[in-house]
């Protein structure tokens, strides 16, 4: 199945629905959005990764900033942070040739993320996303890519593999799939409810306790007393 460009969702989005899919459905179907200290940091990193020319070339290899990317078959597009051409032998696996560049070049996108390397697959299925989308693009493979954490300054190299592919392909039917039924689930609270930036909005205390309208209807009842 190829999605056309107009149902495109975004490819960050993947990020939210690993983590939280109520929290996906709060920004990308009904447009709520608030900033913490945790965003906002890695709004900086970004822009750190963003900052210089678009295109550099650095000895054996071009780097791209800020590069779009797509793909029909998972209906997303995006943006990825740093996307590397490294010159390489013609036989290697995965080599392209780039319009009015000599030699060939293997691609590795670089995702920036603030803090540390994380236990969950959130970062690591967004890096898979951007990989599918530069395979798509340019016919090639991509074996891996690179998480880039700026409390270590480290960078993770991160195997694309069959089953993370899969699971990414899985996540994009599911996000598809609620957003055209314009579904926003209920949340299960849990410890990382404390970080999310829209706990306020989402009010995941409230929803375990109480439904939004009998808490609405209490409210009311104790004005009128």
């Amino acid at each position: 199945m190829a999605y056309k460009e107009e149902d495109y969702l975004m490819l960050s989005g993947i990020q939210h629905f690993s983590f939280c899919k109520r929290q996906w459905a709060l920004i990308h179907i009904e447009n709520q959005w608030e900033d913490n200290l945790r965003t906002i940091e890695g709004n900086i990193m970004h822009s750190r990764a963003h900052h210089g020319p678009l295109l550099e070339s650095r000895k054996n290899k071009l780097i791209s900033r800020e590069m779009r990317v797509f793909s029909k078959e998972l209906g997303i597009s995006g943006i990825c942070d740093v996307v590397e051409f490294v010159i390489c032998k013609e036989e290697s696996a995965g080599a392209i040739a780039l319009h009015n560049r000599e030699g060939a070049y293997q691609i590795f996108p670089v995702e920036y993320k603030h803090g540390e390397g994380k236990t969950n697959d959130a970062d690591r299925l967004q890096l898979a996303a951007q990989v599918i989308c530069l395979e798509e693009m340019f016919c090639t493979e991509i074996p891996m890519g690179y998480l880039y954490y700026g409390t270590t300054r480290q960078r993770e190299a991160v195997e694309i593999t069959d089953e993370i592919r899969n699971k990414v392909k899985m996540i994009c039917t599911q996000m598809h799939e609620m957003f055209s039924r314009k579904h926003t689930p209920k949340v299960k609270r849990s410890k990382s409810c404390n970080a999310c930036s829209l706990k306020d909005i989402c009010l995941p205390k409230l929803m375990k306790n109480i439904s939004v309208h009998d808490y609405i209807e209490n409210k009311l009842k104790d004005k009128d007393i």
